[in-house]
């Protein structure tokens, strides 16, 4: 008999944007019942690992201005993004800032006292409002004291979430889930829903994101027939260590780091005159191995290209103060201690400009069900999301989606949630008869580690359609082989079970990003095409959108940009 678990709302995952949303929700209407659903222990999230800071204009009397936020934001995202979605954002984020300021956010100060902000890529005035390095952790350690408040708000820890429940007429139901301490399959019954589950690094083996970041939100949301958006933009960060793939915050180049080659250069001079080392992220990344295919690049102790980070100039003093977490990653994990040598990295998948397909608000194409974070895809970011944007539009829209999905479950608090019995059953066998019990011979971590290493080199910076139709079949070829298996029989604590069914959706968002970019032949912020090097508004200058249909290919097809105010133009730094 699978148990039955009932909310009034049910958010599922407990990153900057789940945690934000319980709270707004809680704040709205402390009658209702929030259930928070995580595969994590919340503080375990991988928004604890954002380093560099939060954009948001605090400081109009001192020559930053909301048209400037706006504007660097759509020219960043190479005028893919809505931009009534980037006005929203540089409107109201400063609020959030002040928010998290009285409770209790130890944002580091200027000597006046007012909140600090540093220099980052791709804007016109220092606007990343920073505390230290850690601006991530110090975010969800205060939402997660917030929500603490709140007694309305209950966490499910280590539950893993297989499906998205409607009730056949496209109105928002609920979930299943796994819970891991027991393996037992359960259902959450709700009226109204947010998925903030993050994003999906863990497509690439060289990668700064958590282990647990993969594409479990956005297969639920695929595969339960809503729309997937501009999955072919994703982001490579200029700075990742050697090999880990860690970050090293764009808050080092903020506060004065050079990139250099093997010649001891700052090559960004040639590349982006303007804003050098602080041009957006897809523009730095690009010059890097442009640099390095010249060959003016390094070679780590891996046989890895790479190049260097230098901030040895900085200083003792001011690298302890506002870089501290950065030395501690270079000394645990490279074996450098940036106080006195450049650190040696390279671009490394770090975000994904797309997700589920929403509106300015988060509203899904499904009633009573919305989405925020780095799992939806509102089109703020377009086809490069300048830094400091994420933690924004995490916050921002954890308010928003909150406050909506608590109206709504109020307004629809004596409507009996009505789930189609098949539809339990149907998501018991895919997971128990297809997965659990399946009779593959193929090890499917081979599986996974063949298809990562694959993305790295297909569907990496750099582009094209032979090594795209390549990584297609290969793919496909990978997701029909016979790894759906589970070695370990035991229920308990099933890391195998929970891995073998993470892999099933890497494959599948998998094929998704990279049909994405083989369907846009031209180059557009993070998606460069070696082979259609130009930006082609005449015939791009709209989303891509993928339905599921099954066993069959996906279904693409297009949707408009919003443009409000500015027409797209070259972009020059």
């Amino acid at each position: 008999m699978t148990d039955h678990i009932t909310h009034d709302v049910l958010i599922i995952g407990t990153g900057l944007a789940g945690l934000r949303a319980a709270i707004s929700c809680a704040m709205r209407n402390e009658k209702l019942s929030i259930g928070v659903i995580s595969k994590v222990q919340v503080m375990r999230s991988h928004s604890v690992s954002a380093e560099g800071g939060t954009a948001a204009v605090l400081f109009s009397d001192e020559g930053d201005n909301m048209e400037s936020h706006i504007y660097d934001t759509i020219r960043g995202s190479d005028f893919l993004c809505d931009q009534d979605v980037a006005e929203k954002l540089a409107h109201e984020i400063p609020k959030e800032i002040y928010q998290l300021d009285r409770w209790g956010m130890p944002w580091s100060r200027r000597k006046d006292g007012k909140i600090d902000q540093r220099k980052f890529g791709g804007y016109s005035f220092p606007r990343a409002t920073y505390a230290q390095d850690k601006v991530g952790f110090y975010e969800m350690q205060t939402l997660y004291d917030t929500c603490l408040k709140y007694d309305n708000i209950n966490f499910y820890n280590e539950w893993f979430c297989t499906s998205i429940l409607d009730d056949g007429n496209n109105n928002f139901a609920g979930a299943t889930a796994i819970e891991m301490k027991d393996g037992n399959f359960n259902v959450f019954k709700s009226n109204s829903g947010i998925i903030a589950t993050g994003g999906a690094g863990r497509l690439y083996s060289f990668s700064t994101y958590a282990y647990s970041s993969t594409p479990d939100g956005l297969d639920m949301a695929y595969r339960c027939g809503l729309a997937l958006k501009d999955m072919e933009f994703v982001q490579f960060h200029p700075t990742g260590v050697l090999p880990s793939g860690i970050l090293i915050t764009e808050g080092a180049r903020g506060e004065g780091g050079y990139l250099i080659n093997n010649l001891g250069e700052r090559f960004m001079k040639n590349y982006a005159p303007e804003k050098l080392e602080l041009a957006p992220r897809d523009v730095v990344s690009r010059s890097m191995i442009k640099e390095i295919e010249h060959g003016r690049g390094f070679k780590h102790e891996t046989g890895v290209d790479c190049l260097k980070l230098d901030l040895t100039h900085l200083g003792e003093e001011q690298i302890k103060e506002k870089l501290a977490g950065i030395r501690e990653i270079g000394i645990k994990f490279s074996g450098v201690d940036i106080i006195n040598e450049p650190i040696e990295i390279r671009p490394v998948c770090h975000y994904m400009m797309g997700g589920i397909h929403t509106n300015i608000d988060g509203q899904t194409e499904m009633n009573g069900l919305w989405s925020a974070g780095e799992a939806a895809c509102n089109s703020l970011h377009g086809a490069n999301r300048l830094g400091a944007n994420s933690t924004s539009e995490c916050l921002l829209w954890g308010n928003i989606t909150g406050r909506l999905a608590a109206d709504y479950a109020h307004k629809n608090k004596d409507k009996s949630t009505k789930i189609a019995e098949n539809l339990i059953q149907l998501e018991e066998k895919r997971i128990f008869d297809g997965i659990f019990r399946g009779r593959g011979q193929i090890n499917p971590y081979e599986v996974r580690k063949q298809f990562t290493d694959m993305m790295d080199v297909n569907a990496y910076i750099f582009r094209n359609e032979n090594d795209l139709i390549e990584a297609l079949k290969k793919v496909r070829e990978l997701r029909n082989s016979s790894w759906k298996h589970v070695n370990d029989s035991a229920k308990e604590y099933n890391t195998n079970f929970i891995n073998v069914m993470e892999i099933d959706s890497l494959l599948r968002v998998g094929e998704i990003i990279i049909g994405g970019a083989l369907n846009r032949r031209e180059s557009r912020g993070a998606h460069f095409r070696t082979d259609y090097p130009t930006r082609d508004d005449v015939n791009f200058l709209k989303h891509t959108l993928v339905y599921y249909k099954g066993d069959d290919d996906p279904q693409y097809s297009w949707h408009p940009v919003t443009l409000t105010r500015y027409v797209p133009a070259e972009r020059k730094y």
